[in-house]
């Protein structure tokens, strides 16, 4: 990662796309802390002006008792121990293959009852109605309780992993390309129980994919990444039909669509993604971009506002 600023709103379904390899699996699993940052700030439910002092101490140059223990009090970065494992009852993140996240030695019930056990969500008398309620919400039932995850289909295992997401009632869940793995009719469904549940428990979701038409019906807003960096941001119907970035509009372009009469030309990139551990000086995308000047061989352009709440990382944005 490097540099990225995103901020995710209240009740919001916030899709991450990128080729493979660009950062977005590190941001998801920095985001919930599974990962320490190296260095910046994660915030969650922080009030604004908390942020504002924050950035207005660091902004003057000073180490400050003061700023310590703001950074101590609302950067997750900063947590550890007790108050890392206390945060991640409010956030939890669903891997991209439940065949490898759930523990094959371990009885659904036992998986789906492990988080409730470790933040002692509930008394141990009332975790199995618990574990039987939350295997009824994502349309499993409770006749499969003693089965194994090998017993069970790929979506009904990826079922299992929302399950178990859910137990400790979270706020905020990250989600790591869901349904790369399903069949499309099995990722219709589980796409059509992620907005159920959405709506239901007022979730907040991080969904990372790199199939861009689930990103465009699904999603309330796009963030586009290219080796660890955001490089666009804005509503699904303008990152999808006005795109401003020249990789965005290269990565649309690469989409195929269901419609053997629209045509779309192909944008061709030439060269090879660089490397994350040794990025290009300047904009890291100037290798293969047609529009790129002198100035983006120098210098990597910050996110700015070009619009009603979309956002270009670009000195030449298309």
């Amino acid at each position: 990662m490097d540099g990225v600023t995103l901020a995710i709103k209240r009740g919001q379904w916030l899709g991450l796309v990128g080729e493979s390899g660009c950062g977005k699996t590190t941001l998801a699993k920095t985001v919930v802390r599974l990962w320490k940052p190296n260095s910046g700030h994660i915030y969650f439910d922080i009030p604004d002006e908390v942020k504002a002092q924050i950035e207005q101490l660091e902004s003057q140059g000073k180490n400050s008792s003061k700023l310590s223990s703001l950074l101590k009090d609302n950067d997750l970065g900063t947590f550890s121990g007790s108050r890392v494992l206390s945060f991640r009852r409010h956030a939890q993140l669903v891997h991209q293959d439940p065949f490898t996240s759930l523990n094959p030695r371990m009885k659904i019930k036992n998986i789906v009852a492990e988080p409730l056990r470790i933040h002692k969500v509930l008394p141990g008398h009332a975790i199995k109605r618990a574990v039987e309620e939350l295997l009824g919400t994502v349309g499993l039932s409770s006749g499969q309780l003693e089965r194994y995850p090998h017993q069970f289909s790929g979506g009904q295992r990826q079922r299992i992993a929302v399950a178990r997401a859910l137990a400790t009632k979270p706020e905020f869940i990250a989600f790591d390309e869901p349904t790369s793995a399903l069949d499309v009719s099995v990722q219709a469904q589980i796409l059509n129980l992620l907005k159920d549940l959405k709506k239901e428990f007022g979730l907040t979701y991080l969904y990372i994919t790199h199939e861009l038409l689930i990103a465009e019906s699904v999603c309330d807003y796009i963030a586009v990444m290219y080796v660890g960096k955001v490089v666009e941001m804005g509503m699904p119907e303008e990152i999808f039909h006005t795109p401003r970035h020249p990789y965005s509009k290269s990565l649309i372009a690469a989409t195929p669509v269901p419609d053997p009469k629209r045509r779309i030309g192909r944008i061709v990139l030439p060269g090879e993604v660089p490397s994350p551990a040794n990025p290009p000086p300047g904009c890291s995308f100037h290798p293969r971009c047609s529009q790129a000047s002198a100035e983006c061989h120098e210098s990597g352009p910050e996110l700015k506002l070009i619009g009603d709440d979309h956002y270009v990382a670009c000195f030449h944005p298309l």
